[in-house]
């Protein structure tokens, strides 16, 4: 063999061995993690959504814990109102069971008075006679 042929036969036999060992390489056209303008403009949407339905929760709630204190007060006046109607009743009752009493005593001693005055005048006329 010559000289040349035997370099040729050297290298064709190094670069046979040196593509069989080396590894792959990736290759990719995409881009990496970038979002388009639609997701960027979907996403801020997403967040302003989310931070006004919190804040539209939050005031349902106070708007509903409000309701429950003007219930609350409203049901303790009607209490209050109803306890105040009973005790003016009550007094008017005794006021009226009051009167009631002070007429039938006036009532009895006007009979008397009438029953001692008749007697009187019937002894009168007896005495005339």
């Amino acid at each position: 063999m010559s000289f040349l042929t035997e370099t040729v036969a050297r290298r064709v036999a190094l670069t046979s061995r040196v593509a069989s060992v080396q590894a792959p390489r990736q290759f990719s056209t995409s881009m990496a993690a970038r979002k388009t303008m639609s997701e960027a403009a979907k996403d801020t949407l997403k967040t302003v959504d989310r931070k006004v339905s919190d804040k539209l929760v939050d005031g349902i709630n106070a708007g509903s814990k409000a309701a429950e204190t003007v219930t609350g007060k409203a049901t303790e006046a009607s209490y209050k109102a109803a306890d105040s109607a009973e005790e003016i009743r009550s007094k008017a009752n005794a006021s009226s069971e009051e009167l009631a009493g002070k007429a039938k005593g006036a009532a009895h001693e006007a009979e008397g008075t009438i029953k001692g005055a008749a007697k009187n005048a019937e002894g009168k006329v007896k005495g005339s006679l």
